[in-house]
């Protein structure tokens, strides 16, 4: 199992919106033993031509300049929750490097598993930052992993609609992006319904599970898994990408599902267990603390080590008070996902997976 490591990590936390989470993820799998039990690897920046496989060379040069207060910052999405802070061009270089670096592992056949816990910024389109988002990772390492493998799956979990990844890949038959996500009116992107699947050669390769507030994890679980199951029949992926944001737990700013770490690491081994080379990102997630749980959780579930009782004591340990444990409660919001409404979801994704040419 490849980790990408990068000396950027304190650095990067100046770009979201929270204090110390990327710091706090590494620091929490180092001071549990798990480092060890890892092939750590260096990220290299991404290029200029690297980024350019996707996005603009026109929005890429405006990155650059990072110019923080011209009219055309609006236009390419740079304002709001977007802003053009000094250092972003540079932080969107070793973000997007280290997601096509574990890439290029995965194409090696040196590794099956790559994680890189800095990425998955699901929502940047070609020439449009969005939803703190600069540059799309997930889609530069889905390009890279399609240089080696024919069929690439991507699995969104984040609570928030993959709409980036969907928009660069709606038009293909070689990527099938299937979004877990929160949909209702007014919530962002706004986008990823049921019957958001695709256009052109890529009709029914985009498929959307949209969920009302108040899931818990065992129909998160069974809901996902029923369909990644089916998915892996029809499409036969032969390479994965998984979003793992973890907006959707549990005391969460964001207050909408009632997910515990089980949900997302379920899934993760799930597909896991399919034995074939899947990178896996980060994402959304703004309970610095909790993020750091879920994501040591699964670094620990995809290396097979039992974590202990209690956080070990780090630089961040007062973070995890009062109860300096790793445990995630189930939240108590009532759940607005009927048996009726999953199953009418799931039987309509079903119907799309088998007219798949």
């Amino acid at each position: 199992v490849a980790y990408m490591l990068s000396k950027f990590i304190p650095k990067s936390d100046e770009f979201i919106p929270t204090n110390n989470r990327n710091a706090m993820v590494h620091s929490l799998i180092e001071s549990c033993g798990l480092l060890k039990h890892l092939s750590l690897v260096a990220s290299v920046k991404a290029s200029f031509e690297e980024l350019s496989l996707f996005h603009s060379q026109d929005y890429l040069n405006y990155l650059k300049e990072e110019n923080e207060c011209d009219d055309l910052n609006e236009s390419f999405g740079f304002a709001y929750d977007c802003p053009l802070k000094p250092g972003i061009y540079e932080y969107c270089q070793e973000v997007a490097g280290a997601s096509i670096s574990a890439a290029k592992l995965l194409c090696s056949g040196h590794f099956q598993v790559a994680i890189n816990w800095l990425g998955g910024w699901h929502h940047a389109k070609r020439s449009e930052a969005a939803g703190y988002c600069y540059v799309n990772d997930c889609v530069l390492s889905i390009l890279q992993l399609r240089k080696t493998f024919g069929r690439v799956l991507y699995v969104d979990l984040d609570l928030h609609h993959g709409d980036g990844v969907q928009d660069a890949f709606c038009g293909t038959n070689k990527v099938l992006t299937f979004s877990v996500h929160k949909y209702e009116a007014g919530f962002f992107p706004g986008s990823g319904s049921i019957d958001d699947i695709g256009i052109g050669r890529g009709f029914r390769y985009s498929l959307n599970l949209p969920l009302k507030d108040g899931i818990t994890d065992v129909p998160f679980i069974d809901t996902c898994c029923k369909i990644l199951t089916e998915i892996k029949f029809r499409f036969k992926p032969l390479a994965i990408v998984i979003q793992a944001g973890a907006d959707g737990l549990n005391e969460d700013p964001m207050a909408s599902f009632n997910l515990t770490p089980k949900s997302l690491s379920s899934c993760v081994q799930f597909v896991l267990k399919w034995g074939l080379p899947t990178l896996i990102l980060g994402g959304g997630g703004y309970n610095e603390s909790n993020v750091a749980r879920c994501w040591t959780r699964i670094t620990a579930d995809i290396l097979n080590i039992e974590l202990p009782m209690e956080i070990p004591e780090d630089d961040y340990f007062t973070s995890y008070g009062p109860s300096f444990d790793f445990e995630v409660i189930e939240g108590m919001k009532k759940d607005q996902n009927s048996k009726e409404y999953l199953k009418e979801m799931t039987d309509n994704i079903f119907g799309n997976l088998t007219k798949l040419t």
